[in-house]
This record gives structure tokens, sequence and C-alpha cells, in this order.
């Protein structure tokens, strides 16, 4: 089974790009993306054999999730099971016979660490729903997790240490929710690969020059670790300033 998780920072943007045909040529079972931007309707696409399943947000052009697939889910669900994040169409959950499939778009702390508290309530909140999700079948999350966990997951650590997405908070959350019995896909697989990121800032030449940072993620409850192939990143797909990342998984 192939997942594919991408932030394409507005799909009407992406769509006057080449996204119709880079979905078609990764190929995805799933495919899910964060930060559509839109709402159902607003953007024009339908791809030929997928199913789509839309969380927006209700701040018009901010946000929001989605998901097409091949296969019909068992199960839908919105949101990680909190009222106070049920506003900005944050995530989906696909369930499937095997495992639950969360898509989940984190919010961003922003500069000066203006949204640190949200942010750690919503890292809270999340990890208590996946234990939830995690007691009845393993679960796939995947999405644009915005933390860098290790100084490897990043090109600058060091200029960049206490800054949205490198802050010690942050990070630590991303210790505590694999210390809870989930697996980072890639970096189990990639220990030691460096120069693999997945988001680069517009400014600077930073994707040019491959300064970038690994704040897309698939991670998966640790008892699925054994069936995945392959934790993939498609660096060189443009349109966004995240590329899309993917998953392998033999069930």
């Amino acid at each position: 089974m192939r997942l594919i998780s991408w932030n394409v920072n507005g799909l009407r943007a992406v769509l006057r790009k080449e996204f119709a045909a880079q979905f078609a040529a990764l190929n995805a079972d799933v495919f899910c993306v964060q930060e559509t931007k839109c709402q159902p309707g607003e953007a024009d696409f339908a791809p030929e054999g997928y199913t789509a399943y839309w969380n927006s947000a209700e701040k018009k052009g901010y946000s929001g999730t989605a998901c097409w697939c091949r296969t019909q889910p068992l199960s839908v669900r919105y949101g990680i099971g909190k009222e106070e994040h049920s506003h900005e169409g944050r995530a989906i959950t696909l369930e499937f016979e095997r495992f639950f499939l969360v898509n989940v778009y984190v919010p961003n702390a922003q500069e000066g660490l203006a949204r640190i508290d949200y942010r750690m309530q919503w890292e809270d909140d999340l990890r208590a729903y996946l234990l939830a999700l995690d007691a009845e079948k393993p679960v796939v999350l995947c999405g644009d997790m915005n933390v860098a966990h290790e100084e490897i997951d990043l090109k600058n650590p060091k200029t960049n240490r206490g800054s949205a997405c490198f802050s010690d908070q942050e990070r630590g959350k991303m210790t505590e929710l694999l210390a809870a019995g989930f697996v980072d896909s890639f970096r189990a697989l990639y220990p030691a690969r460096t120069g693999a990121y997945t988001w680069w800032s517009y400014k600077f030449g930073a994707r040019k020059n491959n300064a970038g940072w690994r704040i897309d993620y698939f991670i998966v409850s640790g008892r699925l670790q054994s069936a995945v192939k392959d934790s993939l990143i498609f660096a060189d797909y443009m349109g966004s300033d995240h590329c899309p990342v993917g998953l392998e998984l033999e069930l």
C-alpha cells in the first residue's frame, strides 16, 4: 500500500502548476494533503478512481486538510476529539481494515513562539487521541508536523535553536510521542542520512542550496514498523515550499 502526504501550501495555487500530473505520477492508494486553504468545491480537482474527504478551516483561505482514497475507508473522523481544535480543519482520520491513517497539519508555534501554549495543548491532545486509536488498531500518522526533531533534521540547527519548529518545547513533544510507542518511519530506516529535508524557505535560495528542514513525517505504531517497506522523500517535486513524502507498507 502506497501512502503520500504533501503540504501543498494552497491547493488552488498548486493546481495552476503541475499538481495533477504529479498526483498521477505518485500513484498513491491514499493521497493526503495539508494547508489546502480552500473549501470543498473551490478547487477543480476530482481525480478518477478516488473519493475525496475534506476538513476545511472555518476561516477562509487558511489551513485545512484533505485526502483522496482509492479504497473507501471503513469510517472517517474529523478533528482530534476536542472541540477547541475543531475550527481549523487540521485533522482527518481514515479507518482501514488493518490500521488508522491520521492526516494532520500541526499548528505552527509562529514567530517568537507566539502560539506555543496552544501548540503544547494540541500536542498533548493529539498524543492522547493517537493512543486511544492505537488501543483499537495500529496507527499511521502523516502530515506537516511543524517540527524538526533532531539537529540532523535541518541544515542550520545552531542558528535556528529556539525558533518555531526547532524549539526545545516542540522537539520535546515529538520525543514524548515517539516514547509513547510510535516510530519515525524515515529515521528508523535512515538513521544517519543527512540533507534529507521536506521544507525550504522561499528566501535566500534555500531550496537551490538544500538549506531545508525535515518537518513532514510518516509516523507509525511500533508494531507496524516491520510492515514498512520504505519511507520516501520526493525532494524533486516542486510547486510548494514543501515536497511530498511517502510510505510503502506491506500488510
